[in-house]
């Protein structure tokens, strides 16, 4: 039995921590490679922000300090806290073309205010660099590296996608995603929709989102009207994406399930 399969049963109450060394133990007695080396966390959350031409200087500063200001939030380290262990491990780096992608902020074990404010502090002092093209495929690929390479093992890895445009070079996506989908990895989109430069194009990309980006069980999809909007959304997409919660899940204090697709106004 694979340790992230272990965990969700132990994070579920069917399996005590003493009963997952014991599993440890057996597969190592058995010749095969124990997963003592990766650390358990709730989630493997990785942040894939889009710096292609489309986003100037500007929102590229609006998207960076929407994630750091998320990072910063109560209700998000609430969240993180309240997991079955209490610990979620997270990365972030920029894409653009199909081979631009820059790893900004490495893996980091995130399970209290402190921790959360030095990954804020990271993103702060990351540099700003923009690309050209839209290579959601290629960034959907270089995720799936920085999963096989990380230090961590979550019970749940969840890769969150967030631009203003549709893929349009490298890989055809719909492939990519099936095997990310195919590997356990829930693909979550953060759309903005923003200076539509014809009317419609931002139905268009809410619909490209929901339906061409994000796939596995419980995905969902948070539209910024504008990147006056971003910061709001992330927050609120990080909050739910390390609490567990699909389309169907609550937040304390929440009456309603979340939708599939949630917007967020300017």
């Amino acid at each position: 039995m694979q340790r992230r399969q272990l965990l969700r049963l132990s994070g579920a109450g069917v399996l005590s921590a003493p009963a997952i060394l014991r599993a440890r133990r057996a597969r190592a007695l058995g010749g095969v490679p124990p997963d003592d080396a990766r650390e358990a966390v709730d989630v493997e959350l990785v942040l894939a922000v889009d710096v292609s031409r489309s986003i100037d200087a500007e929102e590229h500063e609006a998207q960076m300090r929407g994630y750091a200001e998320a990072f910063r939030d109560p209700q998000v380290v609430r969240s993180i806290a309240g997991g079955g262990i209490g610990a979620i491990a997270c990365t972030l780096f920029t894409w653009s073309d199909a081979a631009a992608q820059e790893n900004l902020v490495p893996w980091s074990r995130i399970d209290d205010a402190a921790s959360a404010e030095r990954f804020a502090a990271a993103l702060d002092a990351a540099p700003r660099r923009t690309g050209s093209y839209t290579s959601i495929s290629g960034a959907m690929e270089h995720a799936m590296g920085l999963y096989e390479e990380g230090p961590y093992e979550g019970t749940r890895r969840v890769l969150d996608i967030s631009g203003d445009g549709m893929n349009n070079a490298g890989r055809r996506l719909e492939p990519v995603r099936a095997r990310l989908v195919e590997a356990g990895i829930v693909l979550n989109g953060l759309a903005v929709v923003d200076r539509a430069p014809m009317p419609g194009s931002g139905s268009a990309l809410e619909d490209y989102y929901r339906d061409e980006v994000i796939g596995g069980p419980g995905a969902f999809l948070v539209v910024a009207e504008g990147f006056e909007a971003f910061g709001r959304a992330v927050r609120r997409k990080i909050a739910r994406e390390v609490a567990g919660l699909g389309a169907a899940g609550h937040l304390a204090g929440d009456v309603l399930p979340f939708p599939r697709v949630d917007r967020v106004a300017a």
